[in-house]
């Protein structure tokens, strides 16, 4: 780490201290030439994830788009902001510890159905309606079809 005082690039650590809830580390250093000390601060990287929409344009992954989508499938049903909060939380953890850079928004429907489906069965059929762009009844009788035949 470079002294911001003489630039010389090596320092020590004289403490290290986790901040914000451990997502950072603050770190006194001091510098090996004029012994000077000052605080640097330690973050991870986070690299964005790219979203492939079915028209083939990208976009970066929005977390509060996936969960406002959710929450209007929730509307009037028993399902508590904390349930929704972590179903958004399961799903972005599980796209961020893909391998993958990009990932499709069919992938990322498919995800947040899943969860729905294990929350409130009215909020997954409406998601799904909207997700599958059920174009008449019987698509849909499908779908509830095969909700029941699961139970």
């Amino acid at each position: 780490m470079k002294c911001p005082f003489c630039g010389f690039e090596e320092s020590k650590v004289i403490d290290s201290r986790p901040t914000d809830e451990g997502e950072r580390i603050r770190r006194r250093r001091e510098c090996i030439r004029c012994a000077k000390r000052f605080t640097t601060y330690e973050i991870i990287e986070s690299v964005p994830v790219i979203v492939i929409k079915r028209d083939k344009s990208r976009e970066s992954f929005d977390r509060q788009k996936l969960f406002n989508g959710m929450l209007r499938a929730c509307e009037k049903r028993p399902v508590s902001l904390a349930q929704l909060e972590e179903a958004v939380d399961d799903i972005e953890m599980s796209i961020q510890n893909s391998l993958d850079r990009e990932v499709t928004s069919v992938k990322i429907g498919e995800l947040a159905m899943d969860k729905l489906k294990g929350i409130d069965e009215v909020a997954y059929v409406r998601f799904a309606s909207v997700y599958r762009q059920f174009k008449d009844i019987n698509t849909f009788m499908e779908e509830l079809n095969k909700l029941l035949s699961e139970k």
